[in-house]
């Protein structure tokens, strides 16, 4: 079964130097059937301002990762990490029993778009950590790269989260056609992150999403400039912090 549910329906927040669509409660927006899926307990399509961003602030025992579609973004945390994210790169912050991080679009000129993207852990206490990769449009052209899995899965350069949780992504334009299969009994969710796409035979526009459930493949196809985001999950409705 797929059920579809389109960007028009997420959840939104402008704050001027901030413009925020919600796929799950968040902040203020709060739906209660929309409180996650699976393990899969935020995705925020983030546009920041030029000059602007979130100030030094804590999170968790939370799995945290930055997505960026366009422009830069750029991370400090209590670690001493610093970096600067680009398109293709994907950063992965394990909160465990806290931290501080900020985000910054360094840029004076051009606005950054950006998914971050929570998921709850296998356990609390998790001693912090930050990882970082770079997947090229090579790597994700016509097929789906597997960007998170549990440690020691994936190909190089695949980060460890500490989940069991399978994230992927690709690029999709015209002809370019991939069947991801799925263990038996798996949930999944499909993000569009930007252009259009058939997924399963259902046509998703950007910043759609679709739950997946008794689903053994998912087929992507006929794609108009597409980049997509797949989570493969545990066949739970809701997230859950472990006890």
């Amino acid at each position: 079964m797929i059920e579809l549910r389109h960007a028009s329906q997420r959840g939104h927040a402008d704050h001027g130097w901030l413009n925020s669509y919600h796929t799950f409660s968040f902040a203020d927006y709060f739906d209660p059937e929309q409180i996650g899926f699976s393990d899969l307990r935020v995705i925020n399509d983030d546009r920041v301002a030029p000059g602007r961003g979130f100030g030094r602030h804590p999170h968790r025992d939370m799995e945290i990762f930055s997505y960026v579609l366009e422009g830069r973004i750029e991370h400090r945390d209590s670690m001493d990490n610093g970096s600067v994210i680009v398109p293709g790169d994907v950063q992965l912050m394990s909160a465990g029993q806290g931290v501080l991080h900020s985000e910054f679009n360094p840029s004076e000129t051009d606005p950054v778009h950006f998914l971050q993207i929570w998921i709850v852990p296998d356990r609390v206490g998790y001693t912090p950590r930050y990882l970082q990769s770079h997947f090229s449009t090579e790597q994700k052209r016509g097929r789906l790269r597997m960007l998170l899995a549990p440690e020691g899965e994936g190909e190089e350069a695949t980060l460890p989260i500490r989940q069991d949780v399978r994230v992927y992504a690709g690029l999709y334009d015209g002809d370019e056609r991939e069947t991801l299969t799925l263990a038996e009994q798996r949930f999944a969710y499909v993000h569009l992150a930007s252009g259009r796409l058939v997924v399963n035979g259902q046509q998703l526009e950007a910043g759609d999403g679709a739950r997946l459930r008794g689903v053994g493949e998912i087929t992507v196809e006929r794609g108009e400039q597409a980049e997509v985001l797949i989570f493969d999950l545990r066949p739970n409705e809701l997230p859950a912090m472990p006890g």
